[in-house]
């Protein structure tokens, strides 16, 4: 995956001090990356971004036909959620939390990068963790999303889960009810924002 990008307008502001929160809630397929996202985001009272909403047509279309999407495909999908992510912070949010699957480390570095255009930006990653079983089940039982069970599989083959090494990840086990996820998520991510003002 290649490609250049330019800092966004506005990245001026990045001499700013005071600190936004930018949280990538990453997954596969099924694993409620939308459901705990726009919780977090209700929360923490921080704009929410999902990430579907900004794929183009043309990967919209090789996912409901179950063509798994190449690194090309989601270039330019994952630069413009790191562009909106900073253009909501410069328009005046806190902080902005991304439901984005973010399947491979390189996909998260893409994000990781939005510190660099601006420095007042924490990137954090929630990476909601389940068994492919668990997640077939889930997205058999939705209706009228273009993500099929085939993506599932895919989605697992192309999955880097986090290692130790991604100190900016917190990894929650989402085989429990989504109320204890919700729960989970938020808790951990009041505790990191207590660190970093501290």
């Amino acid at each position: 995956m290649s490609g250049s990008t330019s800092a966004p307008a506005g990245s001026g502001n990045s001499a700013s001090r005071q600190q936004h929160h930018l949280w990538l809630v990453t997954g596969p397929a099924g694993c409620g990356k939308t459901t705990v996202a726009e919780h977090l985001a209700d929360t923490l009272k921080i704009s929410f971004i999902e990430g579907d909403a900004y794929h183009p047509q043309s990967n919209i279309d090789k996912m409901s036909a179950g063509i798994p999407l190449t690194d090309a495909d989601r270039w330019d999908w994952l630069t413009e959620l790191r562009k909106q992510s900073i253009s909501r912070i410069h328009d005046g949010a806190d902080g902005a939390v991304v439901a984005c699957s973010a399947l491979k480390l390189k996909y998260r570095d893409v994000m990781r990068v939005a510190a660099y255009y601006d420095p007042s930006i924490r990137v954090h990653f929630v990476f909601l963790d389940a068994s492919e079983e668990v997640l077939l089940k889930r997205v058999a039982e939705r209706k009228g999303h273009y993500m099929g069970a085939n993506m599932v599989k895919s989605q697992f083959e192309s999955l880097e889960r986090p290692t130790g090494d991604e100190v900016d990840v917190v990894t929650i086990d989402v085989s429990r009810s989504a109320d204890e996820v919700k729960e989970d998520v938020v808790a951990k991510a009041k505790a990191l924002l207590a660190a970093h003002t501290n």
